[in-house]
């Protein structure tokens, strides 16, 4: 059985890995708010386990082994999310740092129970793919709407930043997974984006845009 601290640390080098390369240990000391020889010690333990590989000067990956670990951790983390929006009324800025306390809890057959119970969604209120049993999720092409060019309509896939302010702004906005979204224009002085989502005109800033991942409907 794993350690709460070493599933955090799987669940981090998981998310760091998705920009395709090794994950650096002074990027995952950033992500865990912790120090690089903490992270050098954890990693040497989390080697012992065949978690992970790690090569000096190039960073650490997740073995297959430890994969599935961190799938299976993010899996509870989004079906959680999922139940507390779904089911108790949760609003989806408020789900995370609960959902990052209950995703430590090892009974199989709960988290069975639990996406049964959810009817096996596909997606967590965020828009992110949510993983089976075995580790397979459903992927899309989806892009940061800040790659995409004027007159460009589809719909938001996923948010990716959990940060609770950003959440309820586009919560205001009425910018949520499924929702129609038009770019109407892009301000070349800073970048914002000006759209229209459900019929009416915003202007978010790049950073915002860059959060927001689309896909064509």
């Amino acid at each position: 059985m794993l350690s709460l601290a070493e599933e955090n640390y799987l669940k981090a080098i998981y998310h760091l890995s998705l920009r395709g390369q090794a994950v650096l240990t002074n990027d995952l000391a950033a992500q865990l708010h912790t120090k690089a020889a903490s992270v050098t010690d954890m990693i040497k333990r989390l080697s012992l386990k065949a978690l992970v590989r790690h090569e000096k000067y190039y960073g650490v990956m997740l073995t297959k082994k430890g994969t599935q670990a961190a799938l299976s951790i993010v899996r509870k983390h989004r079906l959680w999310e999922t139940f507390l929006v779904q089911k108790l009324g949760f609003t989806w800025d408020e789900v995370h740092e609960v959902a990052e306390q209950l995703e430590h809890i090892q009974s199989a057959r709960l988290i069975e129970a639990l996406d049964e119970f959810l009817g096996y969604p596909s997606v967590d209120p965020h828009g992110d793919p949510i993983p089976d049993k075995t580790g397979k999720m459903t992927t899309s092409a989806d892009r940061a709407l800040s790659e995409m060019s004027p007159g460009f309509q589809g719909r938001i896939q996923a948010v990716k930043d959990s940060d609770s302010q950003l959440l309820k702004y586009l919560d205001k906005l009425g910018a949520h997974p499924g929702t129609p979204i038009q770019l109407v224009a892009i301000e070349t002085f800073d970048g914002s984006l000006e759209v229209i989502i459900r019929k009416t005109r915003y202007f978010l800033s790049r950073e915002v845009s860059q959060n927001i991942l689309v896909t064509h409907p």
